[in-house]
């Protein structure tokens, strides 16, 4: 589940990073005012679409870490990062390089193929995250 406060403490960060007011992040990802007010006063919590919208208008910022504050492989000894594809927005520390993405499974090799986790989306916006089991 995704932790509303935690969540309104990255939004704020990103607001900051970018020098950005809450009307002026709203229409940057195209949403109302309002939204974004109800969303950082912890009134409503944030859609899939809301979500898709930062994401498709700030590739930059490391989807995972929007919704969970961690990286993407989970690992508890990793600093979460902001900015997982921008060298110039990351925090200072050694350069980040670019990770081997594995190849996706073809329909040949998908019966053994091991799920890694299962994630349901609703129709109004929110969504459960099962790790595997």
């Amino acid at each position: 589940m995704l932790n509303n406060e935690k969540f309104i403490a990255r939004l704020q960060k990103i607001l900051e990073e970018y020098d950005l007011t809450a009307a002026a992040f709203a229409e940057k990802i195209d949403v109302g005012r309002s939204s974004i007010s109800h969303i950082l006063s912890g009134r409503n919590k944030p859609s899939l679409e809301f979500i898709m919208k930062v994401n498709r208008v700030f590739p930059e910022i490391d989807l995972y870490w929007l919704l969970k504050g961690t990286s993407r492989e989970q690992n508890p000894s990793m600093t979460p990062e902001l900015f997982s594809n921008s060298p110039s927005l990351a925090p200072s520390g050694p350069p980040l390089t670019e990770k081997k993405k594995k190849p996706l499974p073809t329909q040949a090799n998908v019966e053994d193929t091991e799920i890694e986790r299962v994630i349901i989306l609703y129709k109004d916006g929110r969504f459960k995250d099962y790790a595997a089991f």
